[in-house]
């Protein structure tokens, strides 16, 4: 079976995190998630982080520590999901270049919101912890 690092960034803006919905194709089309993305080789995690948010959103971001971690399969590959908390400078517009609509929410606010699977067990470990400063 394959192996593959993919991530995810915990944006905040004071106690709301920024979660975005993709496009409606692909495995997770129309559900929302933290943005981010699979790990190209030679890349550090951190380094996945800041490509994907530049290529994503348009945005620079700075990565601090890892918040979540957990492992699943999808299509025979066995992904390592890592989490980390992220920062950037206040934005207010951003390109639609794979979402659909972006969102600002609370984490009692996030049992609303369908998230891609492997993203629903990082809305548990936010929700657990109650962490509103990472």
């Amino acid at each position: 079976m394959q192996e593959r690092i993919t991530t995810a960034g915990i944006l905040m803006r004071g106690d709301r995190y920024f979660i975005a919905k993709r496009e409606d194709k692909g495995s997770i089309g129309g559900l929302w998630e933290f943005p981010g993305g699979k790990n190209r080789y030679g890349e550090t995690e951190q380094e996945t982080l800041r490509r994907e948010f530049a290529e994503e959103l348009g945005i620079t971001v700075k990565v601090g520590r890892l918040v979540h971690s957990h492992d699943f399969t999808n299509k025979e590959t066995l992904y390592h999901l890592k989490a980390y908390r992220v920062y950037a400078e206040d934005f207010d517009e951003l390109p639609f270049r794979f979402h659909t609509e972006y969102r600002w929410v609370s984490l009692g606010e996030m049992d609303g919101y369908s998230f891609a699977p492997s993203d629903r067990e990082i809305v548990k470990t936010l929700q657990s912890t109650c962490v509103t400063r990472m």
